[in-house]
């Protein structure tokens, strides 16, 4: 599967131009899987704004990813805010997955940094559950920046079959190496691939950090190859992987965690499967 990672920098507020750079990348990076920063199309620090600039099912922000998505004949994982179903006025900062066959992914952030010169917990409504999504015959659990943090998002997704985890972030830079640790434990502790997308640039005072990368089973760091031709910013990057889920049912019974977890007393037929 390739995967191309798009350690980019969005511009705050503006949700079309943000949408034109995902149309100009997947036109110039074919993947299998397109995978973007935490509230790329957004912008991060847009306070008040979240409302006005969400994500609704059929609205012509969605529409045009949709057919982003078809055109290129991948799937996208794009940051953004979405408004909250059946919930008016709650809005969700979420990874939302668009394939090319159309159907849509909405994967909502389960834990909401509010502390230092973090505010998400004013904005956002976050979820209490994790699914994974199904592409090319296999299953990607996503997640999103603070989630990584908590062990049992990465458990529960890969419990539910996940083969590879998607992490998407607008972590700052004082953060990086914090990610850099916990990144590759949660691949040894599920024995599954992960691939990091963060951002890079400035809002409202935030340095957002990169260290986008990717990391097998067991944990070691992957090389990713710079994609050539894409006008960058200085800090940005898109490089391109190639990661193969598969990798995960091979290596598990070497190290077979999830096993016996779900062995254990009081795990649910569902969870166990």
């Amino acid at each position: 599967m390739r995967i191309v990672l798009a350690q980019l920098a969005p511009v705050p507020g503006d949700v079309e131009r943000n949408l034109a750079r995902v149309q100009a990348l997947v036109r110039a990076a074919p993947a299998d899987l397109v995978v973007l920063p935490e509230l790329y199309l957004s912008g991060y620090r847009v306070g008040d704004s979240f409302p006005r600039l969400a994500l609704r099912p059929n609205d012509p922000a969605m529409e045009r990813l949709r057919a982003i998505a078809r055109e290129g004949r991948t799937t996208l994982v794009v940051g953004a805010p979405i408004a909250a179903e059946g919930r008016h006025g709650e809005i969700h900062n979420a990874a939302v997955a668009v394939p090319p066959t159309g159907e849509t992914l909405v994967q909502v952030k389960r834990y909401l940094p509010t502390f230092g010169p973090f505010e998400e917990g004013t904005h956002f409504t976050p979820a209490d559950t994790s699914r994974p999504f199904p592409l090319a015959g296999h299953r990607i659990g996503l997640e999103i920046c603070y989630d990584v943090f908590f062990p049992e998002v990465s458990r529960e997704l890969a419990l539910a079959g996940a083969e590879l985890l998607v992490a998407i972030s607008a972590a700052p830079i004082t953060s990086r190496r914090l990610f850099e640790r916990l990144l590759p434990a949660r691949a040894i502790e599920n024995a599954v691939p992960v691939v990091y997308v963060n951002r890079v640039g400035v809002e409202d005072g935030i340095v957002f950090g990169g260290g986008t990368g990717a990391w097998d089973a067991r944990g070691e760091p992957r090389e990713a190859a710079p994609v050539p031709g894409i006008d960058l910013a200085p800090e940005e990057s898109v490089s391109a992987i190639e990661i193969d889920p598969g990798e995960s049912s091979r290596w598990r019974p070497f190290r077979p965690v999830l096993r016996d977890v779900a062995a254990r007393p009081g795990r649910s037929p569902r969870a166990a499967a």
